[in-house]
């Protein structure tokens, strides 16, 4: 297999022109094998707060360790314990249970001792303090991942490190993972069919009752699955790391985006890694490409029998997401007999097991994705 996933997950929504696979950027280069999250101490996340709370204020921010249960599992804990309905704790960004993870929550009007009282299962409280503002969904910089990967080939340290340096120098495609798509691959499919209104089709799916969260689901699947498209093109074509006439690209200090006119010195910056090409989130607002840029993505949607009109009404207005992210202080060493340990910081909204899957190139690479 030279993809990310099977070829069995994803036929559904291969019928309906939406494949969402996407080929290894690093396809010359043979993987490590080997298996990861054989126990939660296998994957490790700490979250990067985009600010610390200043001290004082209404809000109270905690520190977590969790391990073995995901964010959803420890709000409802912590909600229970404090006699408050989930909704009241905050948090920046979900983590899985699958793993081991620091992470930021807050609360308002809760004494700090009150927090640091909890007694939790399978999580501990590291530190409390104050801030002025509640906590919310995207107040993160990002995630710093140590992962475990067990019973890789003899030589792993060299195919990883031929592997890990053009991963740095090119980036890691920042295409969404299987989870995105669920477990028979077809939530794009369903996606599409709802776009479209078409409730026998949804019903045809053993869809028969649509739960706002569903809906939602449904749609960013469709979204995400045109987004790998784009990023799979661009990936065949040898342009992930490039720019090309009419990108939109993205400053990487700022986030800023802007028409690329001058390939020649936009080109110099991106391989500085000051900017990025992007890809759309399609919606009826979205800064389009123009030129060759603008024909792929154009394309792409058509082919899908879609055009950015559909998503008015459902209100996705659209977005630009890099086509790559830069993995961050990136570093790789074996660790007992056939094991190696990877660690790197990776900005947010950006999966760790893309990177997992061009150094691994098996089917045992995970398909939970830490994304937030």
């Amino acid at each position: 297999m030279d993809t990310l996933e099977s070829a069995d997950s994803r036929a559904t929504a291969d019928r309906q022109g939406l494949d969402w696979s996407v080929p290894y950027l690093t396809s010359g280069l043979p993987g490590v094998g080997g298996v990861i999250r054989n126990e939660p101490d296998d994957f490790v996340v700490e979250e990067i707060p985009a600010y610390e709370p200043c001290g004082d204020g209404e809000h109270t921010y905690f520190r977590v360790e969790k391990r073995g249960i995901s964010t959803m599992q420890l709000v409802q804990q912590i909600a229970g314990k404090l006699d408050l309905p989930p909704r009241a704790i905050s948090y920046a960004g979900l983590k899985d249970a699958h793993a081991v993870a620091r992470q930021t929550l807050s609360v308002q009007f809760v004494p700090e001792d009150r927090v640091e009282a909890l007694t939790l299962e399978s999580a501990r409280i590291l530190w409390v303090s104050r801030h002025r503002n509640k906590l919310r969904v995207g107040h993160l910089r990002g995630n710093r991942f140590t992962l475990r990967i067990r019973d890789v080939v003899p030589d792993a340290p060299t195919r990883a490190a031929a592997i890990l340096e053009e991963l740095a120098r090119r980036g890691v495609p920042n295409a969404y993972g299987p989870q995105r798509f669920g477990k028979r691959g077809d939530n794009a499919v369903a996606g599409y069919h709802l776009l479209h209104h078409d409730r026998a089709a949804l019903q045809a799916m053993g869809i028969h009752h649509l739960s706002q969260n569903l809906h939602g689901l449904f749609l960013s699947a469709l979204q995400s699955a045109l987004f790998n498209q784009v990023v799979a093109r661009r990936i065949r074509d040898g342009t992930l790391d490039t720019v090309i006439p009419g990108d939109v690209a993205r400053k990487e200090d700022t986030g800023g985006i802007f028409i690329v006119e001058d390939l020649a010195v936009d080109q110099v910056r991106a391989s500085a890694w000051e900017i990025s090409p992007t890809g759309p989130i399609y919606g009826y607002k979205l800064m389009e490409a123009h030129a060759a840029a603008g024909e792929i993505e154009h394309q792409i949607l058509g082919d899908a029998g879609l055009d950015l009109a559909d998503f008015r009404p459902v209100k996705e207005s659209g977005v630009r997401r890099p086509l790559r992210y830069r993995p961050v202080g990136l570093t790789c060493y074996s660790e007992g007999a056939n094991q190696l340990v990877v660690s790197f910081f990776a900005p947010k909204g950006s999966f760790a097991t893309a990177l997992l899957g061009e150094l691994m190139k098996t089917e045992a690479a995970p398909h939970v994705d830490l994304e937030d």
